[in-house]
């Protein structure tokens, strides 16, 4: 009996035993499951969905770049020509499109938006073919006989990223540039225009192959990951803060960067200004496109003896360019509105902050918060300190700053960043010469405003804080395009330049002495 009983607790305690290490194997077999489970998720992450459509897309257009380098100027000319055709039947949709963005008026759609463009396809198709000739240079007389060349050569893979303000015309436009020079091209409208940029994308797809020029509407962690590509050239419009990010993302691949960006751009009248000319000029570049324009009016320094009347003008100048009382402005089929709600509290904000800081409201000052409206507003009184002046304005509100003498007025355009534009309004040609020899800006205008960007024979861009690089018709051209060295040696010039190599002798010396002397 005793025996087996300790027999059979002997048994039990063994299977009990067993059981445990069988349960301890299988715990032990699932942790090694979930520990393998875990490596491989660690270690073989899979992207998001656009990061592979990024790379698909860039792919595509890398194995493509080749092939559009090579086309010549009247297969790109074709291109162009669809693109405006295109756009001329299509204008109607792309006013309505801008019209739901801003409540833009067609005409000032017309004006800012079609014309710009249309005008740049013009001129490339003008003028390609003498663009992308080899343009032949002189050569020294130490490489007689030799011949020397520019060759203009595409750069490859581009990326222009779009604004809002003129979200149209300032992808557009560089685009006709960069299709001209024979790059292959992805654009990013801006996500604060859905109505335009969607637009936008239908057109372009209409002209071009995915692999030529693709559109990409896209939320800023894409934006983001589009700017870790490998591009050889990024043309951006925009603010100065997002530019110099701009730069920074290109500067990781050595790309190459155009940037048009902004800057308070100061307008001078003078004691010897025309008052009635000025204002309907001034005032114009003022509130075109809601006052949201990169190189429109953003403060007026009036010299101190032309205030009153300054003022008197530019109130009656709004009311004729949109009625006798303030409730018909708002109605102005003609007055666009701010883009969003924290452009217009920003601008609120601005207004607020300099009338509590003891600035003047000359005229305007009304808001509509749910119509993202803000009147034409003019504030005498303004000084350097208050907020509004150390930010771009970009909105329909004119600060007025006195000035004794041209000299002062010179000193505040020199204590900020250069400007995008600068204009003046004068008959003195000792104060026009005297402001223009003693500040820098992207360009100037003298007696008039904005209207350097439709001559396509001048450069348009900025410097320093307002941008870097500029396009516009053969200036666009060079900014999508390498400047290629080309020299081509004769059989006397391999003959002279073998006396100057190894091993060095006294006829080596003689030919590097006359050289030196004589050539």
């Amino acid at each position: 009996m005793p025996a087996k009983t300790i027999s059979k607790k002997k048994v039990t305690k063994t299977n009990k035993v067993k059981k445990e290490i069988l349960s301890t194997e299988n715990v032990s077999i699932s942790h090694k499951e979930l520990n393998t489970q875990t490596q491989v998720k660690e270690y073989t992450p899979s992207k998001p969905a656009y990061e592979l459509e990024i790379d698909k897309i860039f792919q595509l257009q890398k194995e493509n770049r080749w092939n559009i380098a090579n086309t010549s100027a009247e297969e790109r000319i074709t291109k162009l020509k669809k693109l405006r055709e295109a756009l001329e039947r299509r204008a109607d949709e792309l006013k309505l499109a801008v019209y739901k963005d801003f409540r833009k008026s067609p005409h000032e759609v017309d004006m800012t938006e079609i014309f710009p463009v249309i005008q740049e396809i013009k001129d490339a198709c003008r003028n390609l073919r003498s663009w992308m000739s080899p343009k032949s240079v002189s050569t020294p007389l130490t490489l007689f006989g030799s011949t020397s060349k520019i060759i203009y050569e595409p750069k490859g893979q581009v990326f222009i990223i779009g604004p809002w303000n003129y979200p149209f015309h300032l992808v557009v436009a560089p685009l006709v540039a960069a299709v001209a020079a024979g790059n292959v091209v992805v654009v990013r409208p801006s996500s604060n225009t859905p109505n335009t940029s969607e637009f936008t994308k239908s057109l372009l797809a209409e002209v071009f192959p995915e692999n030529e020029v693709t559109v990409t509407l896209c939320d800023r962690n894409a934006a983001d990951y589009w700017l870790t590509k490998p591009f050889d050239h990024i043309f951006f419009t925009g603010s100065p803060e997002i530019g110099v990010k701009i730069m920074e993302a290109a500067a990781k691949n050595l790309a190459s960067v155009t940037l048009e960006l902004g800057g308070k751009s100061p307008v001078i009248v003078d004691e010897t200004a025309n008052m009635d000319y000025t204002i309907t000029n001034l005032l114009w570049g003022k509130v075109l496109n809601g006052g949201q324009t990169c190189v429109g009016v953003d403060y007026a320094l009036v010299q101190e003896t032309r205030i009153p009347e300054f003022i008197e003008k530019i109130k009656a100048r709004i009311r004729e360019f949109y009625g006798n009382l303030p409730e018909n402005w708002q109605a102005s089929p003609d007055f666009c509105r701010i883009i969003n709600d924290k452009n217009f509290q920003r601008l609120k904000d601005l207004i607020d902050s300099a009338r509590s800081m003891g600035a003047n409201l000359v005229e305007g000052g009304y808001f509509d918060e749910k119509e993202r409206y803000i009147s034409p507003t003019v504030l005498s009184g303004v000084t350097l300190d208050m907020p509004i002046m150390k930010e771009e304005i970009f909105g329909p509100i004119l600060p007025i700053i006195s000035y004794k003498n041209i000299e002062e007025a010179i000193q505040i355009i020199q204590s900020k960043p250069k400007p995008l534009a600068l204009y003046m309004f004068s008959e003195d040609t000792a104060n026009i010469r005297k402001v223009l020899k003693n500040t820098s800006s992207g360009g100037a205008v003298i007696n008039g405003v904005i209207l350097h960007l439709i001559n396509d024979h001048l450069p348009f861009g900025g410097v320093n804080h307002s941008g870097l690089g500029n396009y516009h018709g053969f200036f666009g051209f060079k900014a999508f395009s390498h400047e290629r060295a080309f020299l081509k040696l004769n059989k006397l010039d391999l003959l002279v330049l073998r006396k100057l190599m190894p091993p060095y002798t006294k006829t080596t010396k003689k030919i590097s002495d006359f050289i030196m002397k004589y050539l």
